[in-house]
């Protein structure tokens, strides 16, 4: 397993994430320490404007390619008076598909994106920058194929001002990692 960080990112220095502690929310920072030195080694981080954090302002600011750049988005179900959470791990150019493929594998009447005050909450991350790094260990991280096959991929480090650039096996490697090739749908483009 390897990532080659130049080809997600654009005009970005990227430096191993050990380097860069402060750039990690506390879970990702906990959870890219407790990976085996060989796959830490992996991670990269750089800084950037908190301001084009988003996927697309981020792209147009530093020439990443959209292709090469994944977001992690928190779902929840409720069954009953059960609610049950899973992280979804997509291509920036497509779209979860929460009410199909998500609402299966958590087994739910109804699947939505979780609220942000709550997403934040939960996950003691930055709203934009949640990344699949240090999300509770009992929520499935559920990885597009597209995703899991990529070279090299953008995303959140926890925190507005910076991203992680690591590989997608790396990403489909983490704990409760499962890789489902219908997750994504591509996106609408605008017209």
């Amino acid at each position: 397993m390897s990532a080659d960080w130049s080809l997600a990112a654009g005009t970005l220095s990227v430096v191993p994430a050990s380097d860069r502690p402060e750039l990690l929310a506390e879970p990702v920072l906990d959870a890219v320490t407790a990976l085996p030195p060989q796959d830490a080694a992996l991670v990269g981080v750089t800084e950037i404007d908190p301001d084009v954090a988003d996927t697309a302002a981020f792209c147009a600011q530093y020439g990443s390619p959209l292709e090469l750049s994944a977001n992690c988005v928190i779902v929840a179900g409720k069954r009953g008076g059960d609610v049950r959470y899973a992280a979804c791990l997509v291509s920036a150019t497509a779209r979860a598909d929460v009410n199909g493929v998500v609402k299966r594998r958590l087994d739910v009447r109804k699947a939505s994106f979780a609220a942000m005050d709550e997403a934040v909450r939960l996950t003691s991350m930055e709203y934009g920058g949640i990344t699949p790094f240090g999300l509770p260990a009992e929520w499935p991280l559920l990885v597009d194929a597209a995703v899991a096959s990529a070279p090299a991929l953008v995303v959140g480090s926890g925190l507005r001002r910076s991203k992680i650039i690591t590989s997608g096996a790396l990403l489909s490697a983490l704990p409760a990692a499962e890789i489902l090739p219908d997750l994504a749908r591509e996106a609408p483009t605008a017209t």
